[in-house]
């Protein structure tokens, strides 16, 4: 009896630690951090671990230019007119509209909040909470680590095209050092030593400080841009406007399909949103960042389409420099959070730079860059912008709620509001599927019927507040729009990518459950104000 006394006892003890535990596990998980305004959160100073606003709009401007021209601009171009001849052009234009679109929603966000970092992972946190925002994040750190390493190794094949120039240099380099890489293990390693090594000198210009990286950004944007924009007018003289007709000799849907692989090449704009902390006037050069470098991208995509539908052309710009710079503004955000050891969190005392997270991007960049051919990899990206921007879009709706109720909105409505917002993003995520194996029309369009009753609902069903700074125009409806596009474009994806969003979030909730659930603090960012670069103005 005593025995089956104790056995019992010892059940009851291991139950109630495991109830305590999930019930720890959900408590934290749902928690939401505060939104705080520019002013609360310049109330409270912490002078080691502020970043300096050294970034002016124009700075800004080329952040988000540089992070999205270069990779591959003529090469994606020419690809998808291959199929769509010169509709590629409508193609391009039905991207970049619902880029803007969802540039108007970082645009809100980004004037709205805190001059602080983390971008679609902070807006997550306040929105929705704890594991949305690090499942935002998980799934943004493997598109831009990889990304980085694939895009430097395209940097190191560059430069040695340009060297093979010389005659001295012409078939004498070998492969392990910058064409590719030399494979052992039948292909599961790829040995490539210069891409490493300018991701390391890369690293190192980011350590140094902002102000001296913003430089060299702005140099290699720059000159990126001059490259292309010369291209264009020399193209444009070569152009022979017969190629122009038929405008869509294979119909519309390559011209549409067309449409979900050139999106790819205006993401990068949300790295305007990622510098809030070190540019000078946030609520106002934030917005004029994101919108000002996506027109230009446009402008730029179209006048290469023009060029391209006319003559046969071919070049990669490629820059990794933005996604290594993004990336450690967002393991930032993280450790002063918690969600991540507290490590990077320190900010050096001089360069006023993350100097941990920094190192710990660029390392592992170099790693992936160096062993493993990250090309192969390519087709498992934009799962991360994907997600992240349609959370984003759906945190300008529910943020609206909350600001109108004054955080007073009631649960009941607060979950139809969701619930709608997840239905418009399956709505656009079925039509994508179904756009994708050539299902009935018929189909189609009861998806598309589907998420504008879902977004009547929001309309109607909810009130709405205006925005404190810069109003993203038509909420809910352009929000959930915006969703659906996305959304649409997941379905698009080889279905591999769905099982390393599926991989991934797993492994995100396992680290958040033994990990960051323990240690995170939603309210920490709130005592940290910002600093002005030497002899700045007072904003």
């Amino acid at each position: 009896m005593a025995g089956q006394k104790n056995s019992s006892n010892v059940n009851s003890s291991s139950s109630s630690t495991s109830q305590s535990y999930f019930a720890h596990f959900w408590s934290s998980a749902l928690r939401a951090k505060k939104l705080s305004t520019p002013s609360e959160a310049a109330g409270v100073t912490n002078s080691s671990q502020g970043l300096v606003r050294r970034l002016g709009v124009f700075d800004l401007i080329l952040l988000g230019v540089g992070a999205s021209i270069g990779a591959g601009i003529f090469v994606v171009t020419g690809t998808v007119a291959r199929v769509s001849g010169p509709g590629v052009t409508i193609s391009f234009l039905l991207a970049g509209t619902s880029c803007v679109l969802n540039a108007l929603c970082f645009a809100e966000l980004a004037s709205c909040f805190p001059a602080i970092v983390g971008g679609a992972y902070l807006y997550a946190y306040t929105a929705f909470n704890e594991l949305t925002a690090f499942l935002v994040f998980a799934q943004l750190m493997l598109d831009y680590h990889i990304g980085a390493a694939s895009i430097a190794r395209s940097l190191a094949s560059y430069i040695v095209t340009v060297l093979e120039l010389f005659p001295i240099f012409k078939d004498n380099i070998p492969s392990w050092i910058g064409h590719g890489g030399q494979e052992f293990l039948g292909g599961a390693l790829s040995i490539n030593i210069l891409a490493p090594i300018l991701l390391i000198l890369l690293t190192l210009v980011l350590c140094w400080g902002v102000g001296e990286s913003s430089a060299v950004n702005s140099l290699m944007t720059i000159t990126k841009v001059v490259i292309v924009i010369f291209v264009i007018f020399a193209g444009a003289f070569k152009v022979d406007v017969s190629n122009w007709s038929p405008f869509a000799p294979n119909g519309l849907k390559p011209i549409f399909t067309g449409a979900t692989v050139v999106f790819f090449a205006y993401v990068g704009f949300d790295a305007v949103a990622n510098s809030a902390e070190e540019s000078k006037r946030p609520q106002r050069d934030l917005p004029i960042g994101i919108m000002g470098s996506l027109f230009i991208c446009i402008a730029l995509y179209i006048a290469v389409c023009l060029v391209i539908t006319g003559m046969v052309l071919l070049l990669d710009l490629p820059q990794p420099f933005v996604g290594l710079y993004v990336q450690s503004r967002l393991y930032l955000g993280l450790g002063r959070d918690g969600l991540l050891p507290s490590i990077f969190a320190k900010v050096h005392s001089k360069r006023q730079t993350p100097v941990y997270s920094q190192v710990w991007v660029g390392t592992a960049a170099t790693v992936l860059a160096g062993l493993f051919n990250v090309h192969m990899l390519s087709h498992i990206l934009s799962v991360g912008s994907l997600t992240g921007y349609s959370v984003v879009s759906a945190c300008v709706v529910t943020l609206r709620w909350k600001d109108k109720r004054a955080n007073l909105v009631s649960l009941s409505n607060w979950c139809e509001g969701v619930l709608c917002l997840i239905a418009v993003a399956s709505c656009g995520f079925g039509a994508g599927l179904l756009f994708r194996f050539d299902v009935s029309f018929i189909f189609l369009i009861v998806a598309v019927i589907l998420a504008m009753v879902a977004s009547t609902a929001l309309y109607f069903r909810q009130v709405y507040a205006d925005a404190p700074g810069f109003s993203c125009p038509g909420v809910p409806i352009v929000p959930a729009v915006c969703i659906f596009f996305n959304m649409f474009l997941f379905g698009q994806l080889h279905y591999e990518a769905w099982v390393r969003f599926v991989i991934l979030s797993i492994i995100a909730v396992c680290v958040y459950a033994f990990y960051g659930q323990f240690h995170a603090d939603p309210s920490s960012e709130a005592t940290l104000v910002h600093h002005r670069a030497p002899g700045e103005e007072a904003l």
